[in-house]
């Protein structure tokens, strides 16, 4: 009953002093506003980041040889270990917290298709490394599986860049193209995709053939590299000490020797740049938040105001009985009902602003590729509501305190 009346006296006072109101609860919806769509740029651009990084390794840990630095058991430091096949199949066989591995050989060729060459990285690899450096067909296409790795075909998975340059569209699967004089049919083409990091070139300019047809016609022996992914995240260091320790004993290095094993670990740059992303967020929700703390600041003065206003009227209701804490309690409610129609008009206009974004096309290139869309996250959301409540009662609490503490006698004398 008493919040009904409360929410009477508000709707009064709206009444009476409406482009009062009016400012006040837009700078409430303006403080909201602002809080939202930051931190939904800022998460949008956090996962846009992290997406493009997983396109350049799916969470994944590259291995290389090295150079040990340090003795081991009467052996010499500057020993050169060289990963093989056979590192391969001996991780594969014993590393237990791993869902993906693949070895890979490479080198730089020469492409072509009649009159248009084109020169890119080849690597041979196995077919776990679609899924670990996330090269996915386009419509019509596959990329190498177990029947062409068995049976050493001759067949080459394309970027889309480099297929254009060879025949003028990505369209190329079933088409054969000369790879050093040799011919390959196109299996596949990679649509073309962002990624942050890249070796020996961007995905959308690579050659990848079975690791086994490779391996046929030019006969290496050392591996290029071993990308390996582990389960979860959680392991990943887990994962790097099992290898050391595995290959330590193969090639008899001290497994605490960082030199003897190139390993470049996807997963931990990616914390490392969650965390980072994690800051900007924190500085995007503090930027947002000042708007709002000016908004609860006008609500505050408002309230001050209708203190003032209704001087004789908090005396009328202290001199019959009503307590310190129901002044209070009605001043802080009438600030929540002002920052609660502030707030759901920019939640309103917050919502359909990310809405339009994301019907928005996609940029394939420019800056907006790298922002990314909007994530309004239930993060953001219960962060923006925290905040619009935690400034909507203290912008109610102290004009509530000052008006509990009127004199009633003196109140009643208020003109």
């Amino acid at each position: 009953m008493q919040i009904l009346i409360i929410l009477n006296e508000f709707y009064n006072d709206f009444k009476t002093h409406k482009t009062r109101a009016i400012l006040t609860i837009v700078a409430i919806a303006w403080g909201t506003l602002a809080v939202i769509l930051l931190m939904s740029f800022g998460f949008g651009l956090s996962n846009q980041v992290n997406k493009f990084m997983r396109n350049a390794g799916n969470r994944v840990i590259r291995l290389y040889g090295g150079q040990t630095r340090k003795t081991f058991q009467g052996l010499p430091e500057g020993r050169r270990i060289r990963l093989t096949e056979y590192d391969y199949y001996f991780l594969k066989d014993n590393l237990s917290l791993i869902d993906g591995i693949s070895a890979q050989f490479g080198r730089g060729v020469r492409l072509r298709n009649g009159d248009k060459t084109a020169s890119t990285y080849m690597e041979g690899v196995f077919p776990a490394f679609e899924y670990l450096r996330r090269l996915y067909p386009g419509p019509g296409g596959r990329f190498i599986n177990d029947n062409d790795m068995a049976e050493r075909k001759r067949v080459v998975f394309l970027g889309e860049v480099i297929a254009e340059e060879l025949f003028g569209t990505p369209d190329a699967v079933g088409k054969t193209v000369l790879l050093e004089d040799i011919p390959f049919t196109v299996i596949g083409v990679m649509p073309r995709k962002t990624q942050m990091g890249m070796n020996n070139g961007p995905d959308e300019r690579r050659a990848i053939i079975p690791f086994s047809t490779f391996k046929n016609i030019y006969g290496y022996q050392y591996l290029s590299e071993l990308i390996v992914r582990p389960k979860s995240v959680l392991f990943n260091q887990h994962v790097i000490r099992d290898i050391r320790e595995l290959l330590g004993r193969k090639y008899q290095f001290d497994p605490t020797d960082h030199y003897a094993l190139g390993i470049w670990d996807h997963v931990e740059n990616e914390k490392t740049m969650n965390r980072m992303f994690i800051g900007i967020n924190i500085f995007l929700a503090v930027l947002g938040t000042m708007s709002l703390v000016v908004a609860g600041v006008g609500v505050a003065n408002i309230m001050y105001v209708v203190v003032k206003e209704r001087t004789r009227e908090i005396g009328i209701k202290r001199a019959i009985g009503a307590k310190k804490r129901h002044i209070i309690l009605q001043f802080i409610l009438e600030s929540i009902c002002i920052a609660a129609v502030g707030g759901t008009a920019g939640f309103i206009v917050s919502a359909i602003f990310v809405k339009i974004m994301w019907m928005m096309p996609a940029e394939e290139e420019g800056v907006m590729q790298f922002l990314g869309r909007p994530q309004m996250s239930s993060f953001v959301i219960f962060t923006a509501v925290g905040v619009l409540a935690m400034i909507s009662i203290l912008a109610g609490y102290f004009p509530a305190r000052k008006a509990a503490k009127v004199d009633p006698v003196e109140a009643l004398r208020y003109e």
